[in-house]
């Protein structure tokens, strides 16, 4: 018996036309289901990929010779296979290095023993992530200040420590301030400021000088301040006549300080055209040949105000009414007065002012010291207060003063009626002199009673 042959199993190829008949049949007929459609599709896709590699193949096959070699491949090779990844160059040019000195390639981070270092950060990159930095530290920058308001800003700072002459301060609001090429302009304008104003604020600018200098101002800075200063003069003598011999002071005081050096006058010999800036470095030339020539020249400017002592005011006071009794200048009497720098210390003058006509044996003392604390009054140089505790002094000292001069008391009433008529002193201030009663005895004459 003979077993019947399975039916021949179709072809896939088969198959697949049979069924892409019927899909298009469907799609002829318009009855494709979504499935269907989607079906067909990714067929066509394999179909397309299926010759895509055929032909790849086709074509690596051509590359072969004859011979069975591989066509640019290295004889030498095993196999013949092809050295793609060969460092060395295919071109016969090269010097049979490997490329980059063996640090290049796939995976390698450079030359064998190379040592990496630690890179900062660059702002400029563009992968720079400011976030990742940790916490930022952002610099206040302040612009240079302008020539124009420079002196606007320097001006107050000077004016402010003339009145409390604290150095620190002024070096802490210089710091403030970007001054940049413009620092000796403040020398400058400093100095300016003080030959305007009294003796001790040119004393209080030599010392802001030598503090400031090496912290804020540098010797070149200085010397280039005073060297505008004496282009300068014939400007600054208009309002400050004795401005080259106070610039000469000044000059001396900052050689004398080491804050100039020595040679700085040396420089101008026999280049000096201008008579001013020739007579300030004279002024200079002269105080530093002086005996005290190294020693510091602390009293150029001499004692200013409240830090002279109490006898030596008094002896300038007593000097004072002692002139002006003889010369009867008044203005000069208060140019003198002024340049003491102590109106808290007024009331020392009124005091020697009074002593002085009660200790006098003519009539002449009266009426000008009259006059002169009348003017004083008038033009506010002696304040009310002042005024005051001069004449108290005088009542409290009077007993005192009644052993040298016996008719004290009758003097300095009649001084006080006159002065208050004049409206030198308050009324309140003339009620308080004291005056010395005359009590009579009884006397046999008297019949018992006291005599009025």
């Amino acid at each position: 018996l003979t077993t019947p042959s399975p039916p021949p199993r179709p072809d896939a190829n088969q198959r697949y036309s049979g069924e892409e008949d019927a899909l298009n049949d469907g799609e002829v007929n318009g009855n494709w289901t979504p499935q269907e459609k989607a079906l067909h599709e990714a067929r066509l896709k394999a179909k397309a990929k299926r010759r895509q590699r055929k032909s790849s193949r086709n074509s690596t096959s051509e590359s072969f010779s004859e011979s069975g070699e591989v066509a640019g491949g290295d004889p030498h090779s095993p196999k013949g296979k092809v050295t793609t990844n060969d460092r060395k160059s295919r071109t016969g040019k090269g010097r049979g290095l490997p490329k980059k000195g063996g640090a290049g390639g796939k995976g390698v981070w450079g030359a064998a023993g190379m040592v990496y270092e630690d890179e900062e950060p660059d702002a400029r990159d563009p992968n720079y992530d400011e976030a990742a930095q940790g916490d930022t530290v952002y610099e206040t920058v302040v612009p240079e200040v302008d020539e124009k308001e420079l002196e606007k800003m320097v001006n107050p700072i000077v004016q402010e420590y003339f009145e409390h002459g604290d150095t620190k301060e002024v070096q802490m609001l210089l710091k403030e301030l970007n001054l940049g090429s413009h620092k000796y302009e403040f020398s400058s304008m400093a100095v300016s400021l003080a030959l305007e104003g009294k003796a001790s604020h040119r004393e209080l600018t030599s010392r802001l000088l030598s503090d400031l200098s090496g912290k804020m101002l540098s010797p070149s800075d200085l010397a280039r301040a005073f060297d505008k200063m004496l282009n300068e003069l014939p400007d600054l003598i208009l309002d400050t006549p004795e401005a080259p011999q106070m610039l000469g002071q000044f000059i001396a005081r900052a050689i004398a300080d080491h804050i100039l050096p020595m040679s700085f006058l040396d420089c101008y010999k026999g280049k000096v055209d201008c008579d001013h800036a020739r007579v300030a470095l004279d002024r200079a030339a002269v105080l530093l040949r002086m005996k005290r020539e190294i020693v510091r020249l602390d009293n150029v400017w001499g004692v200013g105000g409240g830090q002279r002592p109490v006898k030596h005011l008094i002896k300038e006071m007593n000097l004072l009414l002692k002139e002006y009794l003889t010369s009867g200048d008044v203005l000069e009497a208060e140019r003198c007065l002024r340049d003491l720098e102590v109106p808290h210390f007024h009331h020392e003058l009124v005091y020697e002012a009074v002593v002085m006509v009660l200790e006098s044996k003519g009539d002449t003392a009266s009426p000008a010291i009259i006059k002169l604390l009348q003017t004083f009054w008038k033009i506010g140089l002696i304040t009310v207060d002042q005024m005051n505790r001069g004449f108290q002094r005088v009542y409290d000292e009077l007993p005192e003063i009644s052993l040298d001069v016996p008719h004290a008391h009758s003097i300095i009433e009649n001084f006080v009626d006159l002065c208050h008529q004049e409206s030198v002193i308050t009324k309140q201030l003339r009620d308080a002199c004291p005056s010395r009663g005359r009590k009579r005895f009884v006397s046999e004459g008297d019949g018992g009673a006291i005599k009025k």
